[in-house]
């Protein structure tokens, strides 16, 4: 188990924001697994980072279909 203040909390949360619904429980896991094994400053941001690599699909297209 790990122990986040509310900022580290909220910046893993808002790594997790643009990954689709389906997989945010599994990057939140994998980050605090991650974490387990990190530590110091910017363990948070570099697990985030690249954990973040695995999960996000980017889309294919940046344009809006408002556009």
């Amino acid at each position: 188990m790990i122990a986040l203040s509310d900022d580290e909390m909220s910046a893993v949360l808002d790594a997790a924001r643009p990954l689709p619904p389906k997989l945010r429980a599994e990057f939140l896991e994998a980050v605090a697994a991650e974490l387990e094994h990190q530590h110091g400053p910017g363990a948070i941001y570099r697990a985030c980072r690249e954990l973040q690599k695995k999960f996000f699909d980017p889309p294919l297209s940046t344009a809006s279909k408002y556009d």
